[in-house]
């Protein structure tokens, strides 16, 4: 016999189910069966409940009947849905986890679920478990063995903050044309060609080339960026090696900044990056001249991502160089190019790392100040004199 069940609201029940439903906030399928049980105390019929809910005339009776047998929590909620036990217990689900963070078998470079499935079935008692188990228990984990990411902890110490807080300072300043302040850094690039020419996109089909490609050597590109203008400049060479360098900061002085005092240059430390190099390059008073209008500040090490211009470096990357450069010369025009509407476009960086910020961000790594030993005085001599 088909029960009828008719639902019929308190005023708070009603008031209840009226902001879940305006609200918007929760499970889907727990505020459908709001709506259901707001529409049948309405006197609405299971059809155009079910018509205007968007839910079947089934789940319309389900919900009436567990809310008149069981009450409106439990018409709101899930049920316990049927289906085999989880395939691993607590203490195996722990046993997969220290599988999977530790080293590999021999010869293989990292875990894979099948690796991870036949691990446990060896350490188990079960006798298989589909890769499709492991999958959602690392999940579950929110554990991926199969990805890596290579990264560098530098060692902060006295060294590191000063170096630091000398770049901050200087990023901070105010501009003064008689002192800029250049970030310098290059990147190195791979000249490579196409085996066969390459076909153009056309509707409907993707623009295709060959995987074979044919290697013309490497260049370098050298990269300033002026810290308080929108100015930037890229100079294409065979290498990065020290005459290069020194070539590079005697177009600073004489050719980028004529009328300026003295340069502030902020770069990283690498070994070509020093003022022997100019020396190497110039004539003894050739590299002096030079050297007395710059001033060099370096990075911490492992830290070159206090430069700014290595910002600068990953937007050409992926604006210009990121795919086959066949030759010197088109890098030369590409990268001439770019910089061109770079520069139209007044394209600057927004840095917003400063002092404080680092104080507030790595002030526990910062080294603690040693403290001087407090100073001992000598306890006061008293002298006994008879008859006084």
């Amino acid at each position: 016999m088909n029960i009828r069940y008719r639902v019929t609201l308190s005023v708070e029940e009603r008031l209840q189910l009226e902001a879940m439903v305006q609200g918007g906030k929760g499970a889907v399928r727990r505020i459908k069966r709001a709506q259901v049980l707001l529409a049948a105390d309405r006197g609405s019929t299971d059809e155009d409940i079910g018509r205007h809910v968007v839910v079947g005339t089934s789940t319309v009776y389900r919900t009436k009947q567990r809310f008149v047998e069981e009450g409106l929590e439990n018409a709101l909620s899930e049920q316990p849905r049927p289906g085999a036990p989880r395939k691993l217990d607590v203490g195996q689900e722990a046993l997969l986890c220290a599988v999977a963070c530790s080293k590999p078998p021999e010869g293989r470079a990292r875990w894979t679920l099948q690796l991870l499935a036949d691990a446990l079935v060896r350490m188990t008692v079960h006798t298989e478990i589909s890769d499709e188990t492991i999958r959602r228990r690392l999940s579950e984990m929110d554990l991926k063995p199969w990805q890596e990411k290579m990264w560098c902890i530098p060692k902060v110490d006295g060294e590191f903050v000063a170096r630091m807080e000398d770049v901050l300072a200087l990023y901070a300043e105010e501009p003064d044309e008689r002192r800029p302040v250049v970030c310098f850094d290059e990147t190195p690039r791979q000249l490579i060609g196409e085996e066969r020419v390459p076909t153009r996109a056309e509707p409907g089909k993707r623009a295709r080339y060959d995987y074979e490609y044919v290697r013309n050597g490497t260049a370098n590109v050298f990269m300033f960026v002026d810290v308080n203008r929108p100015w930037r400049h890229a100079k294409v060479t065979d290498r990065r090696a020290c005459v290069d360098f020194a070539e590079c900061m005697q177009d600073l002085v004489d050719v980028h900044y004529p009328h300026a005092e003295r340069i502030r240059v902020v770069l990283d430390n690498l070994s070509a990056h020093t003022p022997s190099a100019l020396y190497q390059r110039f004539a003894p008073a050739e590299a002096r001249r030079i050297l007395e209008r710059l001033e060099f500040h370096y990075t911490p090490k492992h830290a070159s991502w206090l430069n700014m211009v290595e910002i600068e470096i990953g937007v050409m990357v992926a604006q210009c160089l990121d795919r086959r450069i066949p030759d010197k010369a088109t890098l030369i025009s590409e990268v001439a190019n770019w910089q061109r509407r770079r520069n139209a476009e007044r394209a600057r960086i927004n840095w917003m790392f400063t002092i404080e910020r680092a104080r507030d961000k790595l002030g526990r790594a910062y080294p603690v100040p040693a403290r001087n030993p407090a100073k001992v005085l000598p306890e006061p001599v008293t002298f006994s004199v008879a008859g006084y």
